[in-house]
């Protein structure tokens, strides 16, 4: 690892010393069932609250990310490039080596009350998930939370993890005192394809059930239809019973995003591909070969019909606290109808 050889006249020094040091660096594994196989590195971080940078096409400036690495080994991660960065494998160590930033309460608890701090947005999840198994464990952010809360901070969380209901408390003090977003990340429903690219998530369904439990506390929760699957989860009828689950948990918005593949997480998906589905390879290096994104007009089509299928089934603004509920369909329902696009958090 980069900070094994850390030192002052290393050419990595200057870089890593915005991180931390190497002398703030302890591994731990733990012999229990959730963490075997399993390695952390606790480190004190230096800085915890990072500036997006310029170019990216997220509708934020800021991040707050606790972890690097995640134990949901989602095979499509775009994340696993930040490993490399720190000489750490993209693939099996992305899902096993887990940097936790232990200091980072106090870290940000200390930005927040700075004169240079202008009290902008923070989002969270947004990398790797910050409600990922390591937080059981690590607890960093009831601290986070609780930073924010008392700065009257506006922020946002995204996540595949049903930890975060844990914090629901919390995340309700901050609600009466600043914005707060809730956004839960369920690109599909179909439990094959979960088992198989997100093997360390919850369950779909579990997911929803925290966007219900958020929509009964009065915080609206809106979920990050992502990634929507080319020639894997994007069939009509997939992309039908997704929206409809989505509307029966009483998510106040539905956000479509079809599959990107950067470099790190690009090379992983296709292996993970040409094992389990070597018919597809040369589609995806069809589709995929202008770069990470799908074309414009594969993602337009995706947009329209997720869209077209939040309106049939009423997902749109809700009043916090008006929580909605939509009946299970009826066995004769046909697959007719197409679907939507975004909002993010």
């Amino acid at each position: 690892m980069r900070w094994e050889n850390l030192s002052p006249d290393s050419e990595h020094s200057r870089a890593d010393a915005a991180l931390f040091g190497a002398e703030a660096v302890t591994t731990r594994t733990f012999d229990t069932p959730e963490f075997r196989g399993i390695t952390f590195h606790e480190i004190r971080a230096r800085s915890v609250v990072n500036r997006v940078p310029g170019a990216s096409r997220m509708p934020f400036e800021w991040t707050v990310n606790p972890y690097r690495g995640c134990t949901h080994a989602c095979v499509y991660c775009f994340a696993r490039k930040t490993h490399s960065y720190l000489d750490l494998d993209t693939g099996l160590g992305f899902d096993s080596q887990i940097v936790v930033k232990v200091n980072a309460p106090e870290l940000l608890r200390h930005r927040l009350a700075s004169r240079s701090w202008r009290g902008e947005h923070i989002a969270m999840g947004t990398n790797v998930d910050c409600y990922q198994r390591a937080e059981g464990r690590y607890r960093l952010m009831p601290g986070i939370i609780e930073a924010l809360r008392d700065h009257a901070n506006p922020f946002s969380i995204l996540t595949k993890g049903t930890l975060i209901l844990r914090d629901l408390p919390l995340l309700r003090q901050a609600a009466d005192v600043t914005d707060v977003g809730v956004s839960v990340s369920v690109g599909f429903t179909d439990e094959k394809l979960w088992r198989t690219v997100e093997p360390g998530t919850p369950a779909p369904e579990r997911r929803l059930d925290v966007v219900r439990a958020f929509t009964d506390a009065g915080i609206g929760c809106g979920v990050l239809m992502a990634p929507v699957i080319p020639f894997l989860g994007d069939r009509p009828e997939q992309l039908r019973a997704t929206v409809r689950a989505v509307a029966a948990s009483g998510a106040t918005s539905v956000t479509p995003l079809v599959l990107h593949l950067r470099p790190g997480a690009r090379e992983w998906f296709m292996s993970w591909l040409a094992r389990h589905h070597p018919h597809l390879v040369a589609r995806y290096e069809r589709l995929y070969a202008e770069g990470a994104y799908a074309p414009r007009w594969y993602q337009r089509r995706i947009t329209r019909q997720v869209h077209d299928l939040a309106r049939e089934y009423g997902i749109g603004p809700a009043r916090a606290g008006s929580p909605r509920r939509v009946p299970a369909p009826a066995p004769e329902e046909t697959e007719a109808g197409l679907p939507t696009q975004l909002t993010l958090l």
